[in-house]
């Protein structure tokens, strides 16, 4: 099926970002990443409870 990733094709992607970046500034990028997402979920949650809880 056109337009799905597998397996081995996540896998030759992260080998060669890999090779690109080196592995202290991968984890640095994932780090980032993953404090990114955090930040997001953490203001949707807070944009849901409404205005009235805003300090």
């Amino acid at each position: 099926m056109p337009g799905k990733l597998g397996l081995p094709e996540i896998l030759i992607i992260l080998a060669v970002a890999l090779l690109i970046f080196g592995p202290s500034k991968l984890a640095d990028l994932g780090k980032g990443l993953g404090e990114g997402i955090k930040n997001f979920k953490n203001s949707v949650k807070d944009g849901e409870q409404g205005p009235e809880k805003k300090s």
